[in-house]
């Protein structure tokens, strides 16, 4: 039962988990903010890119496409039913976890915190809170179905635990100019 409370969780939070790793992965271009401060200090900074939003976007939407096909199978190999994802509420979960982020850095420079500065709580849950917000308001009937309590509860214990691990290592392979 517990198994597949948490693959159901999992599976629900791809498109979310893989937005900004592929925006680091896309790097640079032009910052969402466009150098703009407020009190000295910038809005987002120049780890906020249109390009590493727009790729990070793609992808998770890509992955929700990809899972979509790869469900029926899988949930037959596993015998644990997995959510699909409507095209709205693909858009959701990436833009949303893009958006998330994005609203973790403004709080991040507006608290005095520099670009890479850890921020705890804030730096795990930032995606999911914009992906889980963005998802509802894009398609609330899917959101309601596929995000049950018990999921939302896997969801916030499991997420900082693969944001940790996850990062971790894209700083031990040199993605990443810090662990967290």
């Amino acid at each position: 039962m517990l198994h597949a409370l948490v693959a159901a969780a999992f599976w629900a939070m791809l498109p979310a988990y893989v937005p900004n790793n592929a925006a680091v992965l896309a790097g640079g271009g032009a910052p969402i903010d466009g150098g703009r401060t407020v009190d000295g200090r910038r809005l987002l900074g120049d780890g906020k890119t249109w390009r590493g939003t727009a790729v990070g976007t793609v992808a998770g939407v890509a992955l929700a496409l990809i899972l979509n096909l790869l469900a029926p199978a899988a949930a037959a190999a596993t015998g644990v039913s997995l959510p699909t994802f409507p095209p709205a509420a693909a858009v959701g979960l990436a833009f949303g976890a893009m958006l998330g982020d994005i609203s973790a850095s403004f709080l991040k420079r507006r608290t005095g915190r520099e670009r890479g500065a850890a921020f705890p709580v804030v730096d795990q849950l930032d995606f999911v809170a914009g992906a889980l917000v963005c998802a509802a308001i894009l398609d609330f009937g899917w959101f309601t179905d596929t995000f049950t309590l018990p999921v939302l509860a896997v969801v916030l214990v499991l997420t900082p635990v693969l944001h940790v691990a996850t990062n971790g290592l894209a700083y031990l392979l040199d993605l990443k100019d810090e662990p967290y």
